[in-house]
Order: structure tokens, then C-alpha cells, then sequence
């Protein structure tokens, strides 16, 4: 186990993601970054029946001006948490583990949270409660350019391939549609946790590789 790592908020957050977070006692959350379009700050990955599928949280913006992911509002214009929710029933319903892991979902697709950053970290604290993994979360306190542990706010991203990550390897397992594609490697936590239940953390803990 190793000490301290930071990290950017998330939605429903990548397996590569949450290798880090399994791997280190303690966790800064980085919050006084500008906020960056098309990163998993507000979009997650899972496996639908016709592939993969992005969900994306639809945020406030203010025309020109950059923000903090700090005070970034959800908008809750349109309808997107139902669509989330149908999406995740759709790809998950026979998955092994939804019976056991959905009711700890459900209330993030019905509640209204302002901030996203808000919202990303108590679905982190609540997937961690459910992994039964206990990990100290905090929040940043400034915006720092460099840090001294090992920081991976900008190294996990969609359009960055996990494989150039050397600390990550991903390990397949079965997933629900395994009949009709190949293994689908690093989609949300969801998809693992849905499919291998109590096993995903031994799965977590072996993606990670640490060099001394």
C-alpha cells in the first residue's frame, strides 16, 4: 500500500482510476482545476448491448469564461438522469451482481446535487463504502501546477489510451455481453463491480503495478 496519490473528480470512474484509488491510503481530490470538456470529470463508459456507451452529466457553462471544478453546477435542464439510469438497466440488468449493487445507485439518478464536484466524490465515497474499502478522501486546498506524490489529475482520460499507463494493466473478466463482443477493457467501475461483485477489488489490486 502506498501512501499518497492525487487525482481529478470523476463519474462513476475508470477502472484505471480506481486502481489508484485502491492502491494508496490516502487520496487528494483536486478541485481548484479549470474545468475540461470531454474528460471523465462528467462522462462515464459502460457496455451496452450495442457497445460501448458514453453518459455524460450536462453541465452549466458561463459563456467565455473558464471555472473551477469547484463551483461547475449540474444542469438538470434536460432529463438526463432517467436517461442515465434506463441506459445502466439496459447494459447491467443481468449482470451477476445488479440485484445486490443497484439500490446503492438508484439515489444518484433521483437527487439533485448542485455541484458536480459534489456529486462525483459522494459517488466515490459510496463506492468505496460498497467495496467495504476504507480510504481517506480529501479535498484540495489550492491549485498546485507540481506535486511531490504522485499525481495523475491529467494522465486518465478517454482519448488517452490506458495502455500508455506502465502502473496499469488491464485485467479481463467476464463481462455481460461476452457472447457478442471482445473483452471491453477499462470502462467505469460500474461495469466491474456489476459483473464481478466481491472480486473487484482483488481485480483492482492487481491492475495496479508499481514500480520501486
Amino acid at each position: 500500500m502506498f501512501p499518497h496519490a492525487i487525482l481529478s473528480t470523476a463519474y462513476f470512474p475508470p477502472i484505471q482510476y480506481f486502481s489508484k484509488v485502491v492502491s494508496y491510503n490516502k487520496i487528494t481530490i483536486e478541485q481548484y482545476e479549470n474545468y475540461a470538456k470531454q474528460s471523465y470529470r462528467n462522462r462515464c463508459r459502460i457496455l451496452s448491448p450495442s457497445g460501448i456507451q458514453s453518459l455524460s452529466i450536462p453541465v452549466e457553462k458561463i459563456s467565455g469564461k473558464k471555472q473551477l471544478m469547484k463551483d461547475l453546477k449540474i444542469d438538470y435542464t434536460l432529463n438526463w438522469q432517467s436517461n442515465h439510469f434506463k441506459s445502466i438497466q439496459t447494459a447491467y440488468f443481468s449482470s451477476p451482481f445488479y440485484e445486490y449493487y443497484i439500490d446503492a445507485f438508484l439515489p444518484f439518478f433521483k437527487k439533485k446535487t448542485i455541484f458536480l464536484f459534489d456529486f462525483n466524490l459522494e459517488i466515490l465515497i459510496m463506492l468505496l463504502h460498497e467495496m467495504q474499502k476504507k480510504r481517506t478522501i480529501i479535498c484540495s486546498e489550492s491549485f498546485q501546477p507540481e506535486y511531490q506524490i504522485p499525481d495523475y489529475r491529467y494522465a486518465i482520460h478517454p482519448k488517452t489510451d490506458h495502455s500508455s499507463d506502465k502502473e496499469f494493466t488491464s485485467i479481463p473478466y467476464t463481462q455481460v455481453f461476452s457472447d457478442k463482443f471482445d473483452f471491453t477493457p477499462n470502462l467505469s467501475i460500474m461495469d466491474l463491480l456489476l459483473n464481478e461483485g466481491p472480486a473487484t477489488i482483488n481485480i483492482l489490486e492487481d491492475s495496479f503495478i508499481k514500480f520501486a
